[in-house]
């Protein structure tokens, strides 16, 4: 069994509202079985990470919880969040306007190196 889950925001789509809970509702269940839980920011998902944004979007139609919200859910329950360093300049996320919930930066080589460790199951969406 899998000690540690490592996931990718590479793909997910910023128009389309009521796909951006499930990543972190399925990280903080996650962390919730006492999983080790990272994701990485990649792509224009890094946009995530900047104070503001993510607090004006509302995945379910009733428009009660941000996606920050979500966010701040998975970061007390314990996951980790990693910004891509490549696309951090791409979106305008730097050091300074990052949510406090933003863990850290880190590149390619980091992600993969979390991702070939023995018993991590890796998630991308």
């Amino acid at each position: 069994m899998a000690d540690k889950i490592v996931i990718m925001l590479l793909t997910l789509d910023l128009d389309r509202y009521g796909t951006l809970g499930a990543p972190f509702f399925q990280a903080t269940v996650a962390a919730a079985m006492e999983l080790e839980v990272e994701m990485y920011f990649a792509g224009e998902n890094t946009r995530l990470l900047i104070t503001g944004f993510a607090e004006a979007i509302h995945p379910g139609t009733a428009g009660e919880k941000s996606v920050y919200s979500f966010m701040q859910d998975a970061h007390e329950a314990g996951v980790r969040f990693y910004a891509c360093t490549g696309a951090m300049q791409e979106n305008g996320l730097t050091l300074e306007n990052a949510i406090p919930e933003m863990d850290g930066v880190r590149g390619g080589a980091g992600f993969i190196a979390e991702v070939i460790e023995p018993n991590v199951v890796t998630l991308t969406y």
